[in-house]
């Protein structure tokens, strides 16, 4: 029997020529295994962000990760903000306190509960091997199952969770942790539009060209697709057979490492 050869990636390798990073206006990057490892802030990726900051190049994170999982690191961090819930809620930080704005008013919010609460319980009820994620008290708009960080979930069960999830109306993605899903037409892709308003009162449209994304799983693909500056740290690989959409560039650096290299290439083409 022929040995398994993993899938040949069609991207390049990070950086591209300086050229392509002439006028970068910022990164938009993931939180989980883009910027941490287990769950901490990389080494890495911390003096990566200090120094970007530093430099006077934004930075906006944005997560699966709940709000309430969200707010101390986007106090803590050197970032212009950490959109969390997969672009349901902005936490902003605003002279040493937190601004905290959502995509919807808290009627729909509170709506929304009930039906996530029976979509969760479906899905627990349907599928034994299945768990809440950890963080799940924090979260205000969505759900997340456990499927690789406490809990383990294979391919099959995780295809079974989103058709539960999808079969209930809700949008679902799957990261490298957490099968994610919500009731909203909000995204990671939409969230970055509305951060460039809120942050920078501009459009996105007329800068994707000058604004790098950099990911790590499946539910980066939309991210991967709408930015030609997108990177894929190098753990993306162990999503390999079920990417559609892959990023324009992979770093030889995983996770923290990784990020570390994106952000030593935008600042020497400064």
């Amino acid at each position: 029997m022929p040995d398994f050869v993993p899938p040949c990636p069609p991207s390049a390798p990070w950086p591209p020529a300086p050229a392509a990073l002439a006028g970068i206006c910022g990164i938009f990057t993931d939180i989980d295994d883009t910027l941490t490892a287990d769950g901490r802030l990389d080494p890495a990726a911390a003096a990566a962000l200090a120094a970007l900051h530093a430099a006077a190049v934004p930075v906006i994170a944005i997560t699966g990760r709940p709000q309430g999982w969200s707010e101390a690191f986007a106090l803590a961090w050197p970032v212009r903000a950490i959109v969390a819930e997969n672009g349901a809620v902005a936490l902003i930080r605003q002279g040493g306190r937190l601004q905290i704005e959502y995509t919807q008013d808290a009627a729909t919010r509170e709506r929304n509960a009930v039906w996530l609460r029976r979509a969760a319980e479906r899905v627990l009820r349907e599928v034994p091997t299945a768990r809440l994620a950890q963080d799940s008290a924090g979260r205000v708009t969505d759900i997340a199952i456990d499927h690789s960080e406490f809990n383990h979930l294979d391919e099959a069960t995780i295809a079974q969770v989103v058709a539960l999830l999808r079969d209930d109306g809700l949008n679902a993605t799957v990261s490298s942790i957490h099968i994610n899903a919500w009731f909203g037409e909000h995204t990671k892709l939409s969230a970055a539009h509305w951060m460039l308003r809120r942050l920078f009162g501009r459009e996105l449209a007329p800068e994707m060209q000058r604004w790098v994304y950099v990911g790590d799983s499946t539910n980066d693909q939309a991210m991967f697709g709408a930015f030609a500056l997108s990177v894929g740290v190098a753990n993306l690989m162990r999503f390999a057979a079920q990417l559609h959409t892959w990023p324009a560039y992979i770093t030889q650096g995983e996770r923290g490492s990784g990020f570390a290299e994106v952000a030593q290439a935008v600042l020497a083409a400064r």
